[in-house]
């Protein structure tokens, strides 16, 4: 196999981002009241060395042993996310959902973490093995049963934060590989409707806007129609399992859209987390001087809420800068 190069602006790109994570993890917790996140960085540090150990191991891993060993990884995450649905437990202030496997009590890991690398190879590995670029929405289907799978496994924990990361893995992957444009706005109106589903008002509406759009718009004939039956079956599906929901997993994804309903439980970290974001201001309080994780109104400051941290020390021009 011939020898490939490092792109060195990606491995410096890379290291940056790891060490401002570091940087802010250490100042996450760093607060005026005890907490047990406070020496969190380090394991954070030990992380980065070992998977900087594993990059290194898999650069020298040949592409077609990847390639081979690509299927058997995704359907290893598969099983694993359903086992999650079925034995899984929360954590912290997630504790209301199913999201990590535990072994004796011990939590092992999040599924969805290794789900989201495992999407990302299958994809590569379906899409590499064409010609060229999918041309027409029945082409896409598969790339979409790829992520579709892990999406709804996920959005049944529930845990729609994670669940949108592969939308997002799939629309950044097909623009990537050259799908028109047109065909990733048509194949994005379901995931609206999805969204819009929470609400029978809202989510009729849209159908009948989606509606006058295709027959103004006279596209192919089966592209509009595969749209059509998209956006209708999933609000269909996501009204039938939001009816198999139980009440606290009901309210859990409300409080994600609307978190003023809940706002001392649920909603409470999401409503902290805009409260530091918009204190932030501009150029931010500067590193370690956030005042919304100091007094700890944060309680999961170093999990995901961990951007509105950077976006009080570090204000709207950080993060701008880090995004």
């Amino acid at each position: 196999m011939a020898p490939r190069g490092l792109d060195s602006r990606t491995l410096l790109t890379v290291g940056a981002l790891a060490a401002l994570g570091l940087a802010t993890l250490y100042s996450a917790g760093q607060t005026d009241v005890p907490t047990e996140i406070a020496d969190i960085w380090q394991k954070q540090l030990g992380w980065i060395v070992l998977a900087t150990a594993a990059g290194a191991v898999v650069y020298r891993v040949s592409p077609r042993l990847l390639e081979w060993a690509t299927p058997f990884v995704y359907g290893l995450a598969v099983v694993l996310l359903i086992l999650t649905l079925l034995v899984g437990t929360g954590a912290g202030t997630a504790a209301g959902t199913r999201s990590w496997l535990a072994f004796g009590g011990t939590r092992i890991g999040q599924p969805a973490e290794l789900a989201k690398l495992a999407t990302i190879l299958m994809l590569a590995r379906h899409l590499a093995g064409r010609r060229r670029p999918p041309q027409t929405l029945v082409e896409l289907l598969p790339a979409c049963v790829i992520v579709g799978v892990p999406f709804l496994l996920v959005g049944l924990q529930p845990d729609l934060g994670s669940a949108i990361v592969f939308l997002g893995l799939l629309f950044a992957v097909l623009f990537w590989v050259g799908v028109p444009l047109r065909l990733l706005v048509l194949l994005g109106s379901p995931v609206i409707s999805l969204l819009l589903a929470f609400s029978t008002w809202s989510w009729g509406v849209w159908i009948v806007a989606i509606t006058l759009v295709l027959l103004w718009a006279r596209p192919y004939v089966v592209e509009g129609l595969v749209v059509w039956l998209g956006n209708v079956l999933m609000g269909t599906i996501a009204l039938e399992l939001w009816r198999g929901l139980a009440p606290y997993q009901q309210n859990r994804l409300l409080s994600f859209l609307n978190p003023e309903i809940d706002p001392r439980a649920t909603g409470w970290n999401i409503i902290q987390s805009k409260v530091a974001i918009g204190s932030g201001g501009l150029l931010g309080k500067g590193l370690l001087e956030g005042t919304q994780k100091a007094l700890a109104f944060l309680p999961a400051q170093h999990t995901d809420f961990i951007f509105s941290v950077l976006a009080e020390e570090l204000g709207f021009l950080g993060v701008v800068v880090k995004v």
